[in-house]
């Protein structure tokens, strides 16, 4: 039986991991059996200069913590070697890292995530990770909005080229078919 210290210390780590699960808008549990240690130095790197907090978690402290959390249907693969990845602000950045690097190592496997406190699936985490980071697509919405204006603007433009908006009434008038004069009548 583990001595009170022991006990009381699991339940500081339990409680810390709950907090930290609780706190982040997305994480993904991976299995990170085969990586060695400049491509875990790399990796962690990256995730860090992201913004996600990237640790080695014991499995049944992980799913206690994810109890506590409200995290439920997590525990199904929670087994080997697991790794908890956690971000705060980016829905996408600790997804699209962890599949990049797992793309190119064979015994790394994203095992599952989760958005909001609700478990994704693999096939979810795979889009997820898939989608560009927050700039890229708050510059594609930029640009979206940005188009309109620069349209008008380059008609503005092709009308000022043409001389203004006199050169403008003047193309109208002469384009334009010249009235007829009422018929006078004649008195007999």
């Amino acid at each position: 039986m583990p001595s009170t210290v022991i006990l009381e210390k699991k339940q500081a780590q339990v409680a810390e991991l709950a907090e930290r699960i609780k706190g982040s808008i997305a994480g993904v549990v991976v299995d990170y059996k085969g990586i060695n240690v400049e491509d875990d130095t790399k990796l962690r790197k990256e995730l860090r200069e992201a913004g996600v907090e990237y640790t080695v978690v014991k499995n049944t402290l992980l799913k206690r913590a994810a109890e506590v959390a409200g995290l439920e249907g997590i525990d199904s693969v929670l087994e080997g070697t697991t790794a908890l990845a956690t971000s705060n602000d980016d829905y996408v950045a600790s997804a699209r890292i962890l599949q990049k690097y797992a793309d190119g190592h064979d015994n790394f496997t994203l095992k599952t995530g989760f958005l909001d406190g609700e478990i994704i699936d693999n096939a979810k985490l795979t889009a997820l990770a898939k989608l560009p980071s927050r700039e890229v697509l708050l510059a594609t919405v930029c640009s979206v909005f940005n188009a309109p204006i620069a349209a008008f603007a380059r008609g503005v433009q092709a009308i000022v080229d043409k001389g203004g908006v006199e050169a403008c009434e003047k193309e109208e008038t002469a384009e334009a078919p010249a009235e007829e004069a009422p018929a006078t009548e004649t008195a007999e």
